[in-house]
């Protein structure tokens, strides 16, 4: 007889089984309510059940076998086995609990709070006990529907309450917004004037040295070819300073035909003038300058006293009326005697 090597036959694994819900269930044995007196409000529970296990057998191995028939070949299929902690009866009591109670949870959100769908059950549970005139139903219904009423009432005087809280910090920020723009504007302010005034004592010492390169420079007489260098090269220095102290933002004052101002000059001396009216500067005995709005140092000058062009016309005018006047009497007074 012939040796036959043969492997047993291999068969996939059966499905699960499915378990039907059964649909007929009314709502008073599928859902439960109840209902809170005050800020309590109905709990719900999810209840757990345990899974299907499927216990199945181990897979067969693939093995020689040895001197065997056809006939004496056995085949091994996988069974499954019902888990002996749920029973067949009460799989689909225990399924219908557990979509009965996440139907149930989902009635109550994370807050604590009954969604509207609660409320319009209570409602309709409360026109039905008005109907069946259940005391009991209604009196509990209205505390219910009471509860909710004042937790409205709460929370629209908390809205109010957060409103004007907001409305109060929206001006607190605003005002130190404001209190910072003007910070930072007078930090600024202050910033610049101590600039300016750390300028400001710088020239007002360098001043003095520009007092005598003009000295020097109306003293110079150049007679040679020399001189005339070494005044080029001094004229050059004096060029070089007055332009740095532009660059710096100081300019000179005003004076020689300008009117006299006390705030910007000094003057040393009067003298009347047919030339310039009264209170015109005539001369400037020294320079003033001014950095930015910062006077450094007032000029000092000579002032007109008058009359001015147009009095001393007037005189002379008035002058030639009475030699003219003088004449004809003179002239009237001789033909008299004859």
């Amino acid at each position: 007889m012939a040796t036959i090597l043969k492997t047993p036959a291999l068969r996939p694994p059966l499905p699960p089984r499915v378990v039907v819900v059964n649909k007929n269930l009314s709502l008073e044995s599928s859902r439960s309510y109840s209902l809170r007196l005050g800020h309590k409000f109905m709990s719900t529970r999810l209840s757990r059940t345990n899974s299907f296990r499927f216990a199945a057998k181990p897979w067969p191995r693939f093995v020689l076998l040895a001197q065997t028939t056809e006939a004496d070949q056995s085949v091994q299929e996988p069974e499954i086995e019902d888990s002996p902690d749920v029973p067949n009866g009460t799989e689909d009591s225990t399924r219908s609990k557990e979509v009965i109670d996440a139907e149930e949870t989902q009635e109550v959100d994370d807050g604590g709070r009954i969604p509207s769908s609660v409320i319009m059950t209570s409602l309709q549970t409360y026109r039905e006990a008005l109907a069946s005139n259940d005391e009991s139903k209604i009196t509990e219904i209205e505390a219910f529907l009471k509860s909710v009423e004042d937790e409205k009432s709460e929370i629209e005087r908390k809205l109010i309450t957060l409103t004007e809280e907001l409305s109060t910090e929206k001006d607190r920020i605003l005002r130190i917004s404001a209190d910072f723009d003007n910070f930072r504007k007078r930090t600024e302010r202050e910033r610049l004037s101590l600039v300016s005034n750390a300028q400001g004592e710088l020239v007002e010492n360098l001043l003095p040295v520009l007092d005598n390169f003009e000295r020097a420079k109306a003293q110079i007489k150049v007679e040679s070819e020399g001189e005339e260098k070494i005044n080029n090269s001094y004229q050059s220095i004096y060029k070089q300073f007055v332009e740095i102290l532009g660059s710096l933002g100081v300019v000179p004052v005003e004076t020689i035909g300008h009117p006299f101002d006390p705030l910007l000059h000094e003057a040393i001396m009067r003298e009347e003038s047919t030339a310039f009216e009264e209170g015109i500067i005539l001369q400037e005995f020294r320079k003033g300058f001014k950095l930015g709005d910062r006077l450094l140092r007032p000029s000092m000058v000579k002032v007109s006293a008058g009359p001015g062009p147009e009095k001393n016309q007037q005189k002379v005018s008035s002058a030639e009326v009475e030699t003219t006047g003088d004449s004809g009497e003179e002239g009237n007074t001789d033909a008299n005697p004859a």
